[in-house]
């Protein structure tokens, strides 16, 4: 199954970034939205991963989580990836955000926190979109959960993204509190 570890956005948060993105999605059906239930700051991402070794992936992270405390954030701001994909920034406590991302994750790779909100088409110019989000700023939160989340391909019917896929909760684990 494909793992990863994210942090989910409260309701009022993804409502807030929903109102700011809709007209902008409107305005751009060339690419490929992403719902926005399945909005989340991904911390690590496993890819596949066999049925058996789940447990030790779990057990792997719930060791990386002991001691955080909740971080401050909020969605800033937008950018793209490479053309693949236009995304929410985050800020505030960013530099926590990319510790906690390090000990939950053998990757090295630079850590950007970001809310993929749309993946781009072969061609298509998200400039104009990203522009028409540039200044988007969003309501502050605190982090309480992290979510250890299975994705699986095909398993509802395929959205306006065009993709089938169902995010569930393998495990959870909350952060302490900020005190």
């Amino acid at each position: 199954m494909r793992l990863f570890v994210a942090l989910r956005l409260p309701a009022d948060v993804a409502h807030h970034a929903d109102r700011a993105v809709a007209p902008v999605r409107e305005q751009h059906p060339d690419l490929k939205w992403v719902p926005t239930p399945r909005w989340h700051v991904t911390l690590a991402f496993y890819g596949e991963i066999e049925d058996d070794r789940v447990d030790g992936v779990a057990d792997m992270v719930e060791r990386g989580l002991q001691g955080w405390k909740s971080l401050a954030l909020r969605l800033v701001g937008s950018g793209c990836f490479d053309r693949r994909a236009l995304w929410l920034g985050v800020e505030g406590e960013v530099d926590g955000l990319r510790s906690l991302a390090r000990a939950v994750t053998f990757d090295r790779s630079p850590f950007r926190a970001h809310v993929t909100v749309a993946r781009l088409r072969g061609g298509v110019d998200p400039g104009p979109a990203q522009s028409a989000l540039a200044g988007y700023v969003g309501p502050g939160w605190v982090t309480g959960t992290v979510h250890l989340v299975r994705s699986t391909i095909g398993a509802t019917p395929a959205d306006s993204s065009g993709a089938a896929l169902a995010y569930d909760d393998v495990a959870t684990w909350q952060l302490a509190d900020r005190s």
